[in-house]
């Protein structure tokens, strides 16, 4: 979207499910095969991995994510977060785990050892926290939830259409020459 319209991304952090402890829990199998979620995921080519008996506390991963959006261009941020998607709903990776996030960090080109150093530090906790915060009280309930202009929100996975309507419905131009090099140069 950022490439055809003019608009800028920025990702916020949100706890899906806030009770969940710093160590993470197990619970029954979720996502079982044939559910709503693994058929829509499909046709978006998306795999939901079957079978997770572990849920991981993911405020280390917004951590992370907090250290991509300052240290990361555009592209790595977008790749960073389809990494972590991937190694959380595909892989059945723990986001909790230090060792992880570094690898993913890596992956797409961010700074292993300063993610590494800035996660052991916890410098991002108390922002990550603030972020949740607004998060919670300008009422999102549910990821994803695409916010426009700070006042008009599209809730759950959505196809690319719906948000391109709300775009042109609040008056946001279409880039005259979408280029592929745009969110390289962001």
């Amino acid at each position: 979207m950022q490439r055809e319209w003019n608009v800028v991304i920025d990702w916020a952090p949100f706890l899906l499910d806030p009770s969940i402890p710093i160590e993470g829990k197990t619970h029954e199998p979720r996502n079982k095969p044939g559910s709503l979620l693994t058929e829509r995921g499909s046709r978006l080519g998306i795999e939901f991995r079957s079978g997770r008996t572990f849920t991981p506390n993911s405020l280390l991963a917004l951590q992370a994510s907090a250290f991509a959006r300052d240290f990361g261009s555009t592209v790595q941020q977008l790749e960073f977060h389809k990494a972590m998607f991937k190694a959380h709903f595909t892989d059945v990776y723990n986001l909790s785990d230090r060792t992880i996030l570094n690898n993913l960090g890596a992956t797409v080109g961010l700074d292993g050892s300063a993610l590494n150093d800035v996660l052991t530090s916890e410098h991002y906790l108390e922002l990550v926290k603030d972020e949740i915060d607004w998060t919670r009280k300008i009422s999102v309930t549910s990821i994803p939830t695409f916010i426009f202009e700070n006042q008009y929100a599209v809730v759950g996975a959505q196809e690319y259409e719906v948000l391109e309507q709300v775009a042109a419905n609040i008056g946001v131009k279409r880039r005259k020459n979408p280029d592929n090099n745009q969110l390289e140069n962001s």
